[in-house]
């Protein structure tokens, strides 16, 4: 019997299985741009084909989509209308009245008014007050007009945002019923439903983006559920939330603003037991796949989590790992701005066509290109051989968009190329790191995704971290992630009371109500019985202070509020330097089911095959080495546990390619990591 999981990434399709010894097995497919699903059907066809197993072994199937994040980024979400109270119809787009670029000659939108432009936002007469009081009754005759209004401009779904519709979400309910009346064909998203909290703007925005995306994700998974029941497979669906918990394909349909960062997520649970294994609990983890590059932190063996995060800049007000996404990967396109100056990224040439080297019609240098002209990738064994690479189109995409304009040689544009790359990593590391008030110097660096080992000791080297843990198999570790992800269930809602005068029993007579409701999702789960660990939280703030810090909820101490406040306290001086014994309060309270998850992500000991790790020799170009240098070639799954080398060298597998450059150390450790270490200056040029 298998577990199989697939991640989507943005040029490649990662697979990976697990059978009932533990023992794990992968590959990779081009991803399918078009239609992602079709990608996820060939690789059920290859497991058949390869491994000679049927389908109808999949007893357990795990996937991770970036569908939702795509639809937003690339604006091809569903027509949607906004149904808002009386007089706030324009909170979408008016914001928070901040700017983040405060002196750019053209001011751009930076609230996401493409989601339901000014016609196609509309208002009914109704009001609830802080309190949950009725004040004004619903309109009912106008919510039906507003609905028919809305389906003569040919919406998909409608967004439903009533004021303070959180405290008593009667009149939510009520629109809902009465539209789902005439118009059942429509999908509806509630905002008591999606983000039960104050602060009006960002629950607008995470329910339009959640009727934004509906119809887009409730396509998407119907056409996965019926080409793997037709391909044989008999297993549910489970797909990974941006929390990082899995949950049931039906429930994911109902709530999928919870689906952003789903890939990223995995990636950070697989490297945290990855990291685990080499004995390293603080970690910085670097996701480098063909279009972005996904920068988490994980300290004392937890990824870190916040309550809300950015996509494409707007705020979704959704928990997820604390992941920070640059457009910065093997396929991003390097470029000429209009000063002359060179840029890698955003834009990304995919896996269609691609980049140049890939010999399908692409034509524009990518990282890829330089990577295979500075001799890191062998055009024969990239993806383990699947995918021949041409190095004489590298070249030529390279010498005639930027060695030639910048009059450089094709070698240094290459470099320069790896080094705007890094430099744009680096920085975004010390975002996700100096932010939390944490020292990047103190971790140990994984790399993971298909490009992160080959960048890995040169970020290292600018973040002046001395320690690199290569997994296994990095490049399909976010497909391993989701095999031993927990199923999971998160609920939150309003609280707003301060903790002086609070009562322990207070806390407890809330989460008895987010309990049920988190309880009714697991039981639409197939749990086979599994045991459910429930966790609790609170949102944290000075009374006064805008924003909130989630810390932990032990409700079974002997004074668990006393607790609440000193962790807060300790938090508030991480992460902002300082903090005061002034009063607080309890914004929000939020529980967590989990069931499942496995702790190991290979139950089988590490043995490598047999053979002499050495391949040969390849030159290869280094920052801080004005001519190619000869760097021995490995391959990894020939390295003995104890096996010892020294950069310049060149380590291969099928998922991946790790370089490691002059002044590192690498060594396997019992559980197959290598482990990067940088040398002493006094050591260079000694053995």
């Amino acid at each position: 019997m298998l577990s199989v999981a697939v991640d989507i990434g943005g040029t490649f399709t990662d697979v990976v299985s697990r059978d009932e010894n533990g023992r794990l097995r992968y590959f990779k497919v081009p991803t399918t741009r078009k239609d992602e699903s079709l990608a996820v059907l060939q690789s059920i066809e290859q497991i058949v084909a390869d491994w000679g197993m049927p389908a109808s072994a999949i007893e357990r199937f795990a996937h991770g989509t970036t569908v939702a994040t795509n639809a937003v980024l690339e604006r091809r979400g569903a027509v949607i209308g906004l149904i808002t109270t009386a007089g706030f119809r324009d909170v979408l787009e008016i914001g928070r009245q901040m700017r983040h670029q405060m002196y750019d000659l053209v001011l751009k939108p930076e609230t996401p008014g493409f989601l339901a432009p000014g016609a196609r936002r509309l208002e009914v007469s109704e009001r609830i007050d802080a309190q949950g009081n009725v004040l004004v009754p619903i309109d009912e005759e106008g919510v039906r007009a507003a609905a028919r209004a809305l389906v003569e401009q040919g919406v998909e779904a409608i967004a439903i945002c009533f004021l303070f519709s959180f405290a008593n979400p009667a009149h939510e309910r009520r629109a809902r019923a009465i539209i789902e009346a005439e118009f059942p064909e429509l999908f509806i998203a509630l905002s008591h439903e999606i983000d039960p909290a104050f602060r009006e703007y960002e629950r607008t925005v995470v329910t339009a983006f959640d009727a934004y995306v509906k119809p887009v994700i409730d396509r998407y998974l119907s056409r996965l559920e019926q080409g793997l029941a037709k391909s044989g497979v008999g297993a549910p669906l489970q797909v990974m939330q941006s929390r990082g918990g899995l949950m049931a394909s039906p429930i994911a349909r109902r709530r999928p603003v919870r689906l952003f960062l789903s890939g990223p997520a995995a990636g950070v649970i697989g490297a945290r037991i990855a990291g685990g294994t080499a004995g390293d609990t603080d970690l910085i983890t670097v996701d480098i796949g063909g279009t972005s590059c996904d920068i988490a932190l994980i300290s004392r063996g937890k990824a870190l989590v916040r309550a809300d995060g950015l996509v494409d800049g707007y705020p979704v007000r959704v928990p997820m790992v604390d992941v920070n996404s640059i457009g910065a990967g093997g396929g991003s396109i390097a470029w000429l701005d209009a000063a002359g100056g060179l840029r890698v990224g955003p834009k990304s040439a995919g896996s269609e066509p691609g980049p140049a080297c890939y010999g399908r019609g692409g034509t524009l240098p990518t990282v890829t290109d330089a990577s295979v002209v500075l001799g890191y990738i062998d055009p024969a064994y990239f993806a383990g051989g699947t995918l021949r690479l041409e190095r004489a189109l590298a070249e030529r995409a390279i010498l005639e968009h930027i060695a030639g304009p910048l009059g450089l040689s094709l070698e240094a544009a290459a470099l320069g190329i790896h080094r705007v790359l890094n430099a744009q990593m680096a920085e975004g590391i010390r975002l996700v790191s100096i932010r939390q008030g944490l020292d990047p110097r103190q971790f140990a660096l994984l790399p993971l995704g298909g490009g992160g080992a080959v960048h890995a000791t040169a970020l290292a080297r600018d973040l002046a971290i001395r320690r690199v843990v290569v997994p296994r198999f990095p490049g399909v570790l976010s497909a391993a992630g989701l095999l031993v992800a927990p199923v999971e269930h998160e609920i939150y809602a309003a609280f707003g009371r301060p903790l002086a005068g609070l009562q322990a029993a207070d806390i407890v007579e809330a989460l008895v109500l987010l309990d049920e409701q988190a309880a009714a999702l697991m039981a639409q789960e197939a749990l086979g019985g599994a045991a459910i660990a429930k966790h609790y939280f609170a949102d944290v703030c000075y009374i006064g202070q805008a924003y909130t810090i989630e810390v932990p909820l032990h409700l079974d101490e002997a004074a668990p509020l006393d607790r609440l406040y000193a962790d807060f306290l300790e938090l508030h001086a991480r992460i902002y330097g300082h903090s005061t014994r002034t009063p607080a309060r309890i914004v929000n309270l939020r529980t967590v089911h989990q069931a499942g998850g496995l702790d190991r992500l290979d139950d089988n000991e590490y043995v490598p095959v047999a053979g002499d790790p050495a391949k040969g020799m390849r030159p290869v170009l280094v920052t801080g080495h004005p001519d190619f240098v000869p760097a021995m070639v490995y391959e990894r799954a020939a390295m003995a546990p104890g096996f010892s080398f020294r950069g310049p060298a060149i380590v291969e597998q099928p998922d991946t390619t790790t370089l490691v450059e002059p002044g590192w150390r690498g060594r396997v450790d019992s559980a197959g990591n290598l482990i990067l270490e940088r040398e002493e200056e006094a050591n260079h040029g000694q053995d």
